[in-house]
């Protein structure tokens, strides 16, 4: 499969269409990117992701967030779909006092970094309480909790609102039910359940951007959180991708909603500014 860590370099052009957070001065970044670390998922069938890149987070205590499903480490919920996609699957199925499981992945301890573009190629699932999500957290919690540490939501969503992503800051003054958040629409034809997009951040010193498919739709700097509260975004991080069932951010789980609900991640990669 293909998990790299050496450096290449790639070209990015990115068109700004609006940022709801603030009316600062924004600086246009360059263009250039070298990747640092990418996974394009082109394991077997059914085999789960490279432990060089990925481990599990297992349980089933709601994460803060009273979500509904066990997470698991079972191929079951997350895995190969062998035609170059990583497949995390939420099942209705009764496992260790729940009544459904998913899966949480994360690259703690084994991919974190400070400052660059995080981008993955992604196709969301459906459904009312179903809540797909691609994040980071900084890389010093636990051992600084949160939202001291730091938490950077590339991309959430709400399975009941199919052609909407959020893209949220968590720190201290700005976290949970207040956080700093803009949203993203497609237009109404259009569904991030219909095909795959791609979610991005473009983080530097002062600055986070926000993407979807290369469109910037919110930018956050730094007087803009000292507003809130503390910037807490200038120590590395790590990646999560999950998806959860219920739980604070999207409600209860629809009569209707299918099961199983699967996000599909094409490819996750990660970026450094080139020297200029």
């Amino acid at each position: 499969m293909m998990v790299g860590f050496k450096p290449w370099v790639v070209v990015i052009a990115a068109s700004i269409v609006g940022c709801e957070i603030g009316e600062g001065p924004v600086v246009e970044p360059p263009v250039s990117w070298i990747v640092t670390m990418y996974d394009e998922f082109d394991g077997a069938e059914g085999t789960s992701p490279d432990p060089a890149m990925w481990t599990f987070d297992v349980g089933g205590d709601g994460w803060g967030n009273n979500q509904l499903e066990f997470d698991t480490d079972r191929t079951e919920n997350v895995s190969h779909d062998g035609n170059g996609n990583l497949r995390i699957v939420a099942r209705e199925e009764d496992y260790m006092g729940r009544a459904y499981t998913s899966g949480r992945i994360k690259s703690k301890g084994l991919v974190e970094q400070k400052y660059g573009r995080f981008e993955a190629r992604i196709k969301l699932p459906p459904g009312q309480g179903i809540w797909p999500a691609f994040w980071m957290l900084g890389a010093n919690f636990p051992e600084t909790d949160w939202p001291r540490a730091g938490e950077i939501d590339i991309m959430e969503f709400r399975g009941q609102e199919p052609r909407v992503v959020h893209g949220t800051l968590h720190g201290p003054g700005y976290s949970g039910g207040s956080p700093i958040t803009s949203k993203f629409a497609l237009p109404e034809d259009e569904s991030f359940t219909d095909d795959f997009h791609i979610f991005a951040v473009e983080w530097d010193p002062g600055r986070i951007a926000f993407l979807v498919d290369d469109v910037v739709y919110q930018v956050v700097t730094t007087p803009e959180v000292q507003a809130r509260g503390d910037w807490v975004f200038d120590h590395p991080f790590f990646l999560l991708l999950n998806v959860a069932v219920g739980g604070s951010f999207v409600g209860p789980v629809g009569s209707d909603t299918v099961f199983p609900a699967e996000m599909l991640v094409d490819y996750v990669r990660v970026f450094e500014r080139a020297p200029r």
